[in-house]
């Protein structure tokens, strides 16, 4: 009887884990390039999803620009049939259509899930002659605006944060928007700017090739254990971006939950659990069930730092 019960538990977890799978190839759409962390996220969520669910394959597909406007702009006009699903990202989703260049609004973009958040980080170059925050501020106070700083995005996150970082610090340093992380990359490599307002993910994936100087986030991050705090720097500063899948509007209540259960699915296994940390990432799971309430407690927040970046109207 034990045996039976046994196996009985073993097959209602089996059929609970292959309950979520699509029917059908899931199509990721990316609103920004290949080699960012919209990229590695997608990428790390291919390899666990190709090994819960075999029988289907998740096709990423890319469709940058405008700092991720373009896709988000055009999202609800893919098919509603349960596998279209969009990256989407806070606080641009917020920040943009307050800027008005976009043709969206937020209330268009139909989060489903957000998977992870990667605190704020500011880089520069391993070779560059600024070899802590004190010498990052010095220099900027010195030389304002002669300082140059990548990011992924106009009125993005990494915007938004180097907005916060000149406001916090009493500096002016020149923020130079990118596609995405991914064409940044090579630009802070070549030193065609001085460094980044990043996230820690792209400090930790390029170890060696650049130096952190400070991340957003309650404590030291555990594989930039020589990086300080903005708080120890003096500045309560705990943010950063959050990243999540959306579906268009059109979608069925029943295909939300289940995208979103496939999702949590994917956050819970071991291998993403691995992969997230490896890159820098903090997994969170925000699904359909709680998703009205943060999205209302986000766009509160973003809509009053909108004033810091002259956006909110």
């Amino acid at each position: 009887m034990r045996k039976l019960i046994a196996i009985s538990c073993l097959m209602l977890a089996q059929a609970a884990i292959a309950q979520p799978c699509p029917e059908k190839n899931v199509l990721y759409w990316q609103a920004f390039p290949p080699g960012g962390e919209s990229d590695l996220s997608a990428r790390h969520q291919q390899i666990v999803l190709k090994k819960k669910c075999p029988a289907i394959d998740t096709i990423i597909q890319y469709k940058a620009g405008a700092g991720g406007g373009l896709m988000w702009a055009q999202m609800n006009t893919l098919p509603a049939d349960g596998v279209n699903v969009v990256g989407v990202n806070l606080p641009h989703i917020v920040f943009q259509p307050l800027e008005g260049q976009v043709q969206y609004k937020t209330d268009d973009v139909t989060p489903v899930f957000w998977f992870h958040y990667t605190p704020d980080a500011l880089v520069v170059r391993d070779q560059s002659p600024i070899k802590s925050f004190a010498d990052f501020v010095k220099f900027a106070k010195e030389n304002p605006l002669k300082l140059s700083l990548g990011g992924s995005g106009l009125n993005s996150a990494n915007h938004a944060a180097h907005e916060r970082l000149n406001a916090a610090f009493g500096i002016k340093t020149t923020y130079i928007p990118y596609k995405g992380t991914g064409d940044m990359t090579t630009s802070v490599f070549a030193g065609h700017v001085d460094g980044a307002m990043s996230y820690t993910a792209f400090a930790v994936n390029n170890k060696g090739k650049l130096r952190a100087l400070a991340v957003a986030m309650e404590q030291r991050h555990p594989l930039l254990p020589d990086v300080p705090t903005f708080k120890e720097l003096g500045v309560d500063w705990i943010d950063g971006a959050y990243r999540g899948i959306g579906m268009p509007k059109s979608s069925t209540a029943e295909q939300r939950k289940r995208m979103s259960d496939l999702w949590a699915a994917l956050n819970n296994d071991p291998e993403m659990k691995e992969l997230a940390a490896k890159s820098g990432f903090e997994l969170i799971n925000v699904g359909v069930d709680q998703m009205d309430g943060f999205m209302k407690e986000r766009v509160k927040i973003y809509t009053e730092g909108a004033k810091r970046m002259g956006l909110a109207k």
